[in-house]
């Protein structure tokens, strides 16, 4: 099905457990099945011991603003409809080093029209949600100053 959204393959055994955990609702982190260590993105290998042995931590799904974007057209169709809209990478609670990028959204339907751009700044606190975006539920971030 052709749609113009840039999907992941939910197949993948690599990343499947991220998002899986979307799926149900929780922002799950890939950790080294041997010395605990978490990485995102998730990858076969843990750089740290270079074992192959994987488990998947649910986490907080918090964290803090650790850079942001707003996107302008020109852009692919379907994000052209949206847009301008924020995306930010949030540092987690957890492991400030473990980074994640989702779009930001505020007001009553969780929409990026719900965040004024003049209002993120880096380190604001935000809180994953979740969006279904056809047969995908990706994470997305909220924080007190869009509720």
């Amino acid at each position: 099905m052709e749609t113009g959204w840039i999907l992941p393959d939910l197949s993948s055994e690599v990343t499947r457990g991220f998002w899986d955990g979307c799926a149900a609702g929780e922002l799950r982190i890939q950790t080294c099945g041997s010395c605990g260590a978490m990485r995102m993105p998730p990858r076969p290998m843990c750089p740290a011991c270079r074992s192959v042995a994987r488990d998947w931590k649910t986490v907080s799904g918090e964290g803090r603003i650790w850079s942001f974007v707003v996107a302008h057209p020109p852009l692919l169709p379907a994000y052209a409809e949206i847009a301008p809209y924020p995306v930010v990478t949030v540092a987690l609670a957890e492991d400030p080093t473990i980074r994640i990028v989702g779009g930001l959204v505020g007001g009553p339907n969780l929409t990026a029209d719900g965040v004024d751009p003049a209002t993120i700044e880096i380190g604001d606190p935000v809180r994953v949600v979740f969006a279904q975006i056809e047969d995908v539920t990706v994470p997305r971030w909220t924080g007190p100053k869009w509720a």
